[in-house]
């Protein structure tokens, strides 16, 4: 995925629930992930790709998730639907990411990276290639999706 991490997150959260900070925790979830990239470019020097980062790994958010969420819980009741949202973003992330790119899913069991589609190099630079690839209309339906929802709060009934 290329620009549908937001859309989807902002989808997603959408359709959980109205609870507070629902929305915003789903899409800064859907986000955080690619935040590796500030490290990959500036820091790192594109060493390796930004997939073999721990926030693209999910066994380490299921970890996370597995720890923090019983203390949000236990702490602050209230927010469980907004953590439990931003997790939910984080896999979406992933799932979304697992498409045409690799994705370490047996991790820490095996460092083997799998991914759902090939997109092959046909031209100079990557962005084209995927952008010109059949499953760049996945991105497209995630934005379609998300433009189609009404702007604010959703009201329960």
């Amino acid at each position: 995925m290329i620009t549908a991490h937001l859309p989807a997150g902002y989808v997603l959260g959408r359709s959980l629930t109205s609870a507070r900070y629902v929305v915003p925790a789903a899409v800064f979830g859907a986000a955080l992930p690619d935040l590796d990239l500030i490290w990959f470019y500036l820091i790192d020097d594109r060493a390796f790709h930004h997939h073999h980062y721990w926030v693209h790994i999910p066994g380490f958010w299921l970890i996370v998730g597995a720890v923090v969420l019983p203390l949000v819980r236990r702490a602050k009741p209230a927010l469980l639907p907004a953590g439990i949202a931003f997790f939910l973003s984080i896999f979406l992330h992933i799932c979304l990411d697992a498409i045409a790119g690799g994705i370490a899913w047996a991790w820490p069991f095996s460092d083997r990276f799998f991914t759902l589609i090939e997109v092959p190099a046909r031209f100079d630079h990557w962005v084209l290639n995927f952008i010109l690839h059949p499953v760049f209309l996945i991105e497209v339906a995630i934005w379609a999706a998300a433009l189609t929802l009404p702007v604010g709060r959703r009201r329960e009934a």
